[in-house]
Parts: C-alpha cells; sequence; structure tokens
C-alpha cells in the first residue's frame, strides 16, 4: 500500500445477466485488456481486477460472472463468484444490455439487491445499437425499481458515455491508501492470464458444450534471451471423447 496523504481508494464490482459487457467495460475503462471476452455467455468464470487511476483516486474493478439460473456445480460456483464480489464492493454497477432489455436473469439481480439492503449504479450498455425512444422506456421501467442512485448510458464498444462514468465512480472512492502499485493494471499473474487468453480463442474456437466443459493450466513459463517466452500449457476436458 503507499502512504500517500490525501489519497483515495475503493472496489466498483460490475455485475449483470450473461452478456451485458461487463468485461468489454472494464477492459474499455483500464484501456487495455485485463479481462477476456467472447460472444459466448458465461465466459468469465471468475472474479477478475481491473485498476484505473485517475488523479489521486485508484478505483479497483471487479469484473464478476454473468448471474443467470445456474444448473451445474461450475455454474453455481460462478454465480456465487459474482454475489461475492458485489458483497464486497464499496460501489455497485449493474449493467443492463439495453438491446436485451430486462430479462428474468436481471430481475433476479435487481431483487437480490433489494434483499441484501444494497443500493447500485445503473450502467445501460449497448446504447449504440437501440433508438434513443426505446431507452428511455427501458431507464423508467428500471428507475422505477428504487435501487439505483444514478444512470448512466454508454456503449462499452465504441466508448461512448465512458468518461462520465469513471468521473462519477472517481467521486465516490472514499479517503484511504492505494491498495495496488500506480502501474499494475491488474492483480492477475502472467501465467493464468495466459491461461486464460487460449480459454478465449477456445471458446471462438469450438462449438456447442465444448468451451465450458474445459479448463487450460500453464504449466511452464521459460523467458529467452532475446525477450520471447516459451509457453507449456494443458488443456483439460470434462470427458475422454
Amino acid at each position: 500500500m503507499t502512504e500517500s496523504q490525501g489519497t483515495h481508494c475503493g472496489y466498483v464490482a460490475l455485475v449483470g445477466a450473461p452478456n451485458a459487457g461487463k468485461s468489454t467495460l472494464m477492459n474499455r475503462i483500464i484501456g487495455a485488456k485485463v479481462s477476456i471476452v467472447t460472444p459466448k455467455v458465461q465466459t468469465t468464470r471468475a472474479r477478475v481486477v481491473g485498476i484505473l487511476v485517475r488523479d489521486a483516486a485508484q478505483i479497483v474493478f471487479i469484473d464478476t460472472p454473468g448471474i443467470f439460473a445456474p444448473k451445474r456445480r461450475l455454474e453455481r460456483a460462478m454465480v456465487a463468484a459474482a454475489w461475492s464480489g458485489a458483497a464486497d464492493a464499496d460501489v455497485i454497477a449493474v449493467l443492463v444490455d439495453a438491446k436485451a432489455g430486462v430479462r428474468e436473469d436481471t430481475k433476479a439481480i435487481i431483487d437480490g439487491l433489494k434483499r441484501a439492503g444494497r443500493k447500485a449504479v445503473l450502467v445501460l450498455n449497448k446504447i449504440d445499437l437501440v433508438p434513443r425512444e426505446a431507452l428511455l422506456l427501458l431507464t423508467e421501467e428500471l428507475n422505477e425499481t428504487g435501487i439505483f442512485t444514478d444512470i448512466f448510458m454508454v456503449s462499452a464498444l465504441t466508448g461512448d458515455g465512458i468518461e462520465d462514468l469513471i468521473e462519477y465512480l472517481t467521486g465516490l472512492m472514499g479517503e484511504g491508501p492505494w491498495l495496488y502499485p500506480e502501474d499494475h493494471l491488474s492483480d492477475m499473474n502472467d501465467r493464468l492470464f495466459a491461461a486464460e487468453i487460449t480459454r478465449e480463442k477456445l471458446f471462438m474456437a469450438l462449438r456447442q458444450e465444448l468451451p465450458y466443459s474445459l479448463t487450460v493450466e500453464t504449466e511452464n513459463w521459460e523467458e529467452r534471451k532475446d525477450g520471447s517466452v516459451k509457453i507449456d500449457q494443458v488443456i483439460y476436458v470434462e470427458r475422454a471423447g
């Protein structure tokens, strides 16, 4: 931790239904790829940390797995990780896919926050895909839930509205020392990030259930004199077939 006076720091959890755009948003905010992104649901399996320094504030973003009705053990663990990330955060930002509207998963998130007595910031994402009239109706519907303190309309893909969101979140960070060195963008080590990148490519290349029944482990990391790195990885699948 740094001991600088006048610094601010806090956690912001990004929660939402699968494919709401949480990972894309965090990468856009951080300005670097810290969380893998695919068009398929349930790509993010565990909490991913992204770190942004803005003026005297350090904002620690937590990209959580999508919250949905789980059926398998892995899915239950993913949803539990998402709720844990929300519970630990100073600020909760609920992402809603503006094109998809208020789905059952989104309603379940709102109900869960109500039960926990938590307020949240509403982030309507993918506004570039929705007419303004539909956005206003959606905003009104979500605002009636009573849990949102503020509403932001953004496009994580184009960057529209992101600066306003960052400026707002910066103002919410409480006074305190920074939790990470200034040059850190994430707390993920190189081996784990390399495994995540490989898993992202497998998600993009494979079909049906295969992407969801595999995991990747980095076994060896050898840095060479020419600056390159030799990486050995193992892909584990659920069944021999």
